[in-house]
């Protein structure tokens, strides 16, 4: 079933599409040869997400997963080992990019709801001999994503960098839902950021632009940046048209992100009253709910199947009775209503079998 015929669909916040507003900011964008630093817009794009993050640059590229494997690139030698938790979207959801394209090896560790501890990356941090690789870098993704969209407080992450860099690491920011742990927290991105030598944010999603990510840190890791950014296809041209998109993301979604943050609540809230379905209501942090419904008797991808062909509702399923619903600024009045109906639907469905 195509995503137009769709209810709605808590698939993602990557299934938004942008506003009329955003498109026609878009379309009225100044644009140039980008790789030639003629591009007003992507120029401005720059400029604004160096400042709200507090870095001396930033780089814009097509999407977070090469903010990461460029950061990645530039950090580390062939044979680096990268640390970060097992549930990070690098480890999972980036084909092996780090091992495929640079030679980087990850050491996933372990901690409840997507974090580690300093003291962990103590642990980890292996001895400079010449059989063992290199730890390197250590990744921390804001938020925690495939666990429920957790925020690392302030704290946690400030211990983390500590420790890593009193061990000479590098330290990155995987910043795909930033702004919704700023919005959350009320912690400014650049107090996140700070902590890094490099970081980045996603255009996309809860921000609602088509395309884009920009990565930050020093004029000098940007300058190699833009190496590995030609390298793996990521230079572009007239990209004001899609750079638009990302500041008028930045001027108008930001504030916005509370909305999807308490629709996940009432989602989240809504399910935890139906018969068999696990879910945690209160410790619903941003835009994602993960739920269980090994209670139902039935499977994720069953489930999933009935709220779709019964309501038109689209859940994602990340598990064998593990199911994901993810709020943005394309859920419809009401859909939280409606995906409820489905899921209580499902339930029902199974009562009478």
């Amino acid at each position: 079933m195509s995503g137009a015929a769709l209810a709605v669909d808590l698939f993602s916040d990557t299934v938004t599409r942008p506003t009329a507003a955003m498109r026609r900011f878009m379309c009225d964008a100044e644009v140039g040869d980008e790789q030639q630093f003629e591009d007003p817009s992507v120029n401005r794009l720059q400029e604004m997400v160096a400042d709200l993050l507090g870095k001396e640059a930033a780089l814009f590229l097509p999407s977070g997963t090469m903010c990461n494997q460029v950061a990645f690139a530039v950090h580390c030698r062939a044979g680096d080992e990268i640390l970060l938790h097992e549930t990070a979207h690098p480890l999972l959801y980036e084909a092996g990019g780090a091992a495929a394209l640079i030679g980087a090896v990850f050491r996933p560790l372990t901690g409840p709801r997507g974090m580690f501890t300093a003291a962990q990356v103590r642990q980890a941090v292996r001895p400079a001999v010449h059989y063992m690789p290199r730890t390197r870098v250590v990744s921390v993704e804001q938020t925690a994503n495939i666990v429920g969209g957790v925020c690392w407080p302030i704290g946690e992450i400030e211990a983390v960098c500590r420790a890593a860099q009193d061990a000479g690491l590098v330290r990155h920011l995987d910043g795909a839902r930033l702004m919704n742990a700023v919005v959350s927290s009320g912690t400014p991105a650049r107090a996140f950021a700070d902590h890094f030598d490099s970081a980045w944010l996603d255009l996309t999603k809860g921000l609602g632009a088509p395309v884009g990510a920009v990565l930050a840190g020093s004029r000098g890791f940007i300058e190699e940046a833009w190496v590995f950014k030609q390298r793996l296809g990521g230079a572009m041209r007239q990209a004001g048209i899609i750079a638009a998109a990302g500041i008028y993301a930045l001027r108008h979604h930001v504030d916005r992100l509370a909305e999807d943050h308490e629709r996940a609540r009432r989602l989240a809230a809504g399910l935890a009253e139906l018969p068999g379905i696990a879910v945690d209501a209160a410790r619903v942090e941003t835009n994602i709910v993960i739920f269980d419904v090994r209670g139902t008797g039935i499977s994720g991808d069953e489930f999933a199947a009935r709220t779709l062909a019964s309501h038109r509702v689209r859940f994602s399923v990340i598990g064998p009775t593990t199911v994901r619903a993810v709020t943005h600024l394309d859920v419809p009045p009401g859909g939280i209503e409606v995906a409820l109906a489905a899921a209580r639907a499902a339930i029902a469905e199974v009562a009478r079998r």
